[in-house]
């Protein structure tokens, strides 16, 4: 340990001490900036080049046509009249997707986390139930899921056997944009469950005793202690999950490839087709596309963290 401190005695002699922390972070910077700033820079110079090249020096600089090819529609809410009409309808799906997808998520997760924290019987074991899912791999996730929902799978086999009879799943797109939805709230779910269970639990005792002691009803008790306390905990809850439904991909892929059509193709496949699976690879295109996601997820948080400002002063 002496030989470590010599240099760093003799570093902080030279640069002081508020300085010195510098030397530390020095290294993770550097990795961040490879690794993150590095390719958001490269990002913006593909989304203002053209061509199929993958050098930047070959590629002509277009400027912003791709972003106006994304946006050429005569109305945004056909995505037929898009001239990226494939572009606007993984917008669409999306925006379904993630609509349904946090909203059902958050409340399931806040109605599992308020259960498992009270003093029930074997609440170990359900919080582990409840997070088991989070540990799997997503293709696992996906392809235990197919496994069950294809057309000789094991749902429909009980169903058969019922006397209910079985469906293509899969092959129905409001089935298949379903089950997408439930697919992606099952392996999530406890992710976001442990997190506001964590809330809950830094909510003091005495805080309901007193709720108790004023024969408060349990409604009550929730509005106006859980969930206002409960809210920093909620925000955080809603920006992750918000900016991971938006980033779903390969779960999906995986589940369901995108179709029935297009009927389950989100905005990251799209990126994902357009700039490594098609033909030509579309670089800017993509890099464009991404970059519009990229600036509806800042918006959307900083909406989100001005909103929970408002309450916090007000």
């Amino acid at each position: 340990m002496r030989v470590i401190e010599i240099p760093f005695l003799a570093l902080q002699r030279l640069l002081g001490v508020n300085r010195l922390a510098w030397v530390f972070l020095l290294p993770n910077l550097l990795l961040f900036g490879l690794f993150a700033f590095l390719p958001i820079i490269l990002n913006v110079f593909y989304a203002m080049t053209g061509g199929d090249n993958v050098l930047l020096e070959n590629r002509p600089y277009v400027g912003g046509q791709n972003f106006a090819t994304l946006s050429d529609c005569s109305n945004f809410l056909d995505p037929n009249s898009c001239l990226q009409d494939k572009f606007w309808r993984a917008v669409w799906n999306t925006t379904w997707f993630v609509t349904l997808q946090v909203g059902i998520m958050v409340g399931f997760s806040l109605l599992t986390a308020i259960i498992l924290n009270r003093d029930i019987r074997a609440r170990g074991f359900f919080r582990s139930v409840f997070f088991f899912p989070v540990l799997l791999s997503p293709v696992v996730v996906a392809l235990i899921w197919k496994w069950i929902l294809q057309r000789e799978g094991l749902l429909n086999a009980f169903l058969d056997w019922t006397g209910i009879g079985g469906t293509n799943w899969l092959i129905d797109a409001q089935w298949a944009f379903t089950w997408t939805v439930f697919l992606s709230v099952w392996a999530h779910m406890g992710f976001y469950t442990l997190i506001l269970l964590a809330g809950l639990q830094a909510i003091p005792r005495d805080v309901y005793e007193a709720a108790t002691m004023d024969r408060a009803s349990p409604w009550r008790t929730f509005t106006k202690i859980t969930l206002p306390l409960l809210s920093p905990t909620m925000l955080v809850v809603l920006v992750l999950a918000l900016i991971k439904g938006v980033q779903t991909f390969d779960e999906v892929f995986a589940f369901t490839g995108g179709g029935p059509g297009t009927a389950t193709t989100f905005i990251i496949q799209y990126i994902y087709e357009e700039g490594f699976a098609g033909a030509p690879r579309l670089f800017g295109l993509a890099a464009a596309a991404s970059l519009m996601v990229a600036g509806v997820l800042v918006l959307l948080t900083l909406v989100q963290l001005w909103i929970n400002r408002r309450n916090v002063d007000g």
